[in-house]
């Protein structure tokens, strides 16, 4: 897909379709990380309400990622399919209907099964990194994909903090719990389908146009080439490497995002506002950390090309997993929140980094590489989540997950690079510096 793309990212800039394609996908998945976990801060409050067992709660937290497993494959033939301007407008109206109708729940079961479609939403992800990869060269792309999906995965953090306060809000008005929590949900639904309408009606698929106008012009092959493109996708072992490495990372915030609340409940015994607060920082860290693990790596691709991205991801993993069994073992509040901002500031990078390498593989099955990988993420956390419904201690749990991700590191190992790779990349980003130099010496005569 060769498409003219960006160089270089303007934050300040809204009005080229680069840089609207990146402020509108980050904040949609803002809102679909909003909605994807608005629940999870108000689980303590749900469930007092439906009775839940910790089986029952290892079910839903399961639930809420297990469909996005099949939806994020889904979501990247979609892409390269119909376009990402038309796929993340369907996925957030649609997606929007399950978190505001969530409240219909009155037992486990419906409960369990509206957490079930929530998870949809997170496939968001997929068309996130899609639009910003094919909207920026390949010498800013892991900045750009790593800044909007962070930037994105704040949501994880700040409905922690907010979801509370709402629920609290109106409490405060004579609703009562039950009305409560229901009542808060509703407000990251209406959000979400309104950013749907607006994301159709702001974006582009690419800064030459949609898909559909590229197909009609013969400037893009046409959609059965999708099909082809996910199977190649599927022949590739480093794809598969990447799937299980973004599972290690990816997944475990997942899994954090699902548990802190409960675990900060439980094991230090904070109230349901205070456990928020600290569940909150560590999806807060997303403003910088995981654009963080994409500087780097754009960095590190400067100096040892593509092969250097792929060292820093095994890096940053193996520190994860190190991280993460420190956290397990901290009994001490002040200490135990360190350790979890730890291990965030290393999930976030590796997140980062992973998609950081992501373009690079296939760009003939963009969309079907990062839907793949994507995927991983959630298939890491469906498998986590079964540590956590069953009678071993939550700690217990965390320091098994630690030493399972430090060893999965040297699957970046396998994520290698031919040298005609190599040099089509560097090709790529000299070819595009050039040129936008050359259109700036243009303009300026």
């Amino acid at each position: 897909m060769n498409f003219r793309k960006a160089t270089r990212i303007r934050l300040a800039d809204f009005s080229s379709a680069p840089m609207r394609a990146f402020h509108m996908s980050w904040i949609a998945f803002f809102l679909c990380f909003f909605g994807w976990f608005g629940i999870a801060p108000l689980m303590p409050v749900i469930r007092e309400e439906l009775h839940l067992t910790k089986a029952q709660i290892g079910n839903l937290t399961i639930a809420s990622v297990a469909i996005t497993v099949l939806v994020r494959m889904l979501i990247g033939w979609l892409c390269d399919h119909i376009g990402p301007r038309r796929a993340y407008a369907w996925l957030l109206i649609l997606g929007s209907l399950p978190v505001m109708a969530v409240g219909l729940a009155h037992d486990y079961s419906t409960f369990l099964l509206f957490r079930l479609a929530i998870g949809a939403i997170g496939a968001s992800f997929v068309i996130t990194q899609y639009h910003t990869s094919v909207m920026f060269a390949p010498n800013v792309v892991g900045t750009a994909n790593a800044a909007s999906a962070g930037w994105g995965n704040l949501g994880g953090g700040v409905t922690q903090i907010v979801m509370p306060l709402l629920f609290a809000g109106f409490v405060s008005l004579g609703v009562g719990s039950w009305w409560g929590w229901r009542m808060a949900m509703f407000v990251p639904g209406v959000a979400m389908f309104l950013c749907g309408i607006a994301y159709y009606m702001l974006t582009r698929d690419t800064a030459d146009g949609d898909f559909k106008e590229l197909r009609a012009r013969g400037e893009l092959s046409s959609r059965s080439g999708a099909g082809a493109a996910f199977a190649t996708a599927c022949r590739d072992p480093r794809v598969w490497a990447l799937f299980v490495v973004y599972g290690a990372c990816f997944g475990m915030e997942l899994t954090i995002d699902n548990i802190a609340a409960l675990y900060f409940t439980d094991y230090f015994h904070l109230a349901l506002t205070a456990a928020g607060v600290v569940a909150g920082s560590f999806g807060m860290m997303n403003l910088f950390a995981r654009a963080l693990g994409g500087i780097v790596s754009d960095r590190f691709h400067r100096r040892w090309g593509l092969r250097g991205r792929a060292l820093l991801l095994g890096a940053t993993i193996c520190c994860e997993g190190l991280a993460l069994m420190l956290f397990s073992q901290m009994r001490v509040l002040p200490l135990a929140i360190a350790a979890m901002m730890l291990t965030g500031l290393f999930i976030k990078m590796s997140n980062g980094a992973t998609y950081a390498l992501v373009p690079f593989v296939n760009k003939r099955a963009l969309g079907a590489v990062a839907g793949i990988v994507g995927a991983g993420g959630n298939v890491g956390s469906v498998l986590a989540g079964f540590l956590f419904k069953g009678s071993m201690p939550w700690t217990q749990a965390l320091l098994v997950l630690g030493a399972t991700i430090s060893v999965v590191s040297v699957l970046t190992f396998v994520v290698r690079f031919s040298e005609s790779e190599e040099q089509s990349a560097r090709a790529e980003i000299e070819a595009r510096l050039a040129g936008e130099l050359a259109t700036a010496a243009a303009m300026g005569d």
